[in-house]
């Protein structure tokens, strides 16, 4: 066994901080959710709003990545990317997707399994009027997930549009940007515990969206 090995082996930590019970819990994931995101955001939590995002490509491999969560509506949790990028493919293919949220601060975590669908157009257009000049134009300029020569192709691209925008307000959200609405069907809630012990409890979404909830072993 090489040393490293041997390192990454001895890295544990024991979690004490908090626990979590089913009769604390508030009836609806979303409402739970939105609790332990302000707590999370209340303690520093650096980039509270990163979550990794899970797709399935039409091969069968899984794909995640982070990306950052936008909004919490009534109905799901949003975010905003490409839709012609590997993600926004793979979400056309296959709208089962999951997402998972990680916070060291207050050892938790939330993961989430849902069904994804396009917002409205007008969503997308307000979000993107609200990004900074420049993010406007990154968003046009890169084909998100594509094979480039180098990196100057970016560059020389932003070069163009910054001259074309440059007396210009407002940056038309591209047709190939916009959001997404990720609908949950099954949500755990995950704090970390003494001795791996740790407490999960889960809502689940039947056939008449009622949810229920139970805890499940560590």
């Amino acid at each position: 066994m090489s040393i490293i090995h041997k390192d990454i082996a001895a890295i544990r930590e024991d979690y004490s901080k908090y626990s979590l019970d089913e009769k604390d819990t508030l009836a609806k994931p979303i409402e739970q959710f939105k609790k332990w995101f302000e707590e999370a955001v209340n303690a520093e939590v650096i980039e509270a709003n990163a979550m990794v995002l899970a797709t399935n490509s039409t091969d069968g491999y899984p794909s995640s990545r982070v990306v950052l969560l936008k909004d919490i509506k009534p109905e799901g949790f949003s975010f905003f990317t490409n839709y012609k990028s590997k993600k926004g493919i793979s979400m056309l293919g296959n709208n089962k997707v999951s997402l998972l949220f990680f916070w060291p601060e207050l050892q938790r975590q939330v993961r989430i399994e849902g069904l994804v669908r396009q917002l409205p157009q007008e969503d997308s257009d307000e979000y993107f009027a609200s990004r900074p000049k420049m993010s406007k134009i990154g968003a046009i300029a890169s084909p998100q997930s594509h094979v480039i020569k180098d990196r100057s192709v970016l560059e020389e691209r932003v070069a163009e549009l910054e001259a074309i925008y440059q007396t210009q307000d407002a940056v038309p959200r591209p047709e190939h940007w916009g959001g997404y609405l990720v609908e949950p069907v099954y949500v755990e809630f995950w704090q970390g515990r003494s001795s791996r012990l740790h407490d999960r409890v889960v809502y689940e979404r039947d056939a008449e969206l009622q949810w229920t909830r139970f805890r499940i072993a560590p």
